[in-house]
């Protein structure tokens, strides 16, 4: 078994992919943090049963914020941080917490069009692909190993929204799929440890 958080900060539509993925798992998603006291994410949570934290950053130093976020992540025994849109730039002393055990999704093919609009910037390109990256999380924007990268056309007759809609179609399908190879992966090294500390 294997202990998830998931960050985010908005509508939580990858949140929603990631908790109908590791349902019927024996992996548990143990948290969901949240920066924003109205997002829909928390109303998800809560319809799932999936204890939420709503974190204030306001008047507030990053590691202060931070140290209550670990706080709570340790006591939940958590392997594991997934990013979905989360929108805060984390520090390298949270990093350095959980070192190559933080992922995050990003919606453009990386290195073009990191940060907070990648959508928007892919779409203006004129880029004939357009998709999403999957990541581990480093202290830079958007500049961690690529874990994932996953492709679609974008033609003619795209609008933004409908680029948009592609982008997401991607994201709610490939995201809980690596996250699921990934917890499986601590799952067995768990299993490994035990049997090992019994013998």
């Amino acid at each position: 078994m294997a202990n998830i958080s998931v960050f985010a900060s908005g509508n939580g539509s990858n949140f929603q992919a990631i908790a109908e993925k590791i349902k019927d798992t024996r992996h548990c998603i143990c948290s969901c943090i949240c920066d924003q006291k109205d997002a829909y994410v928390l109303t998800r949570a809560r319809d799932l049963s999936i204890p939420s934290y709503i974190i204030d950053y306001s008047k507030r130093k990053r590691k202060e914020t931070e140290e209550e976020i670990i706080s709570i992540l340790e006591k939940q025994n958590i392997d594991i941080v997934c990013f979905a849109g989360f929108m805060r730039i984390i520090t390298p002393f949270f990093i350095n917490k959980y070192p190559k055990r933080i992922i995050n999704i990003h919606p453009s093919l990386l290195p073009k069009y990191p940060g907070t609009r990648g959508i928007q910037e892919s779409f203006e390109s004129g880029d004939r692909e357009i998709g999403i990256t999957i990541h581990w999380v480093d202290e830079g924007v958007d500049t961690g190993e690529i874990i994932l990268q996953k492709k679609c056309i974008r033609t003619s007759e795209d609008t933004l929204e409908s680029a948009e809609m592609k982008i997401h179609h991607l994201e709610h399908t490939y995201y809980p799929e690596v996250i699921m190879q990934i917890v499986n992966k601590i799952d067995n090294r768990n299993k490994i440890l035990q049997s090992w500390r019994e013998n």
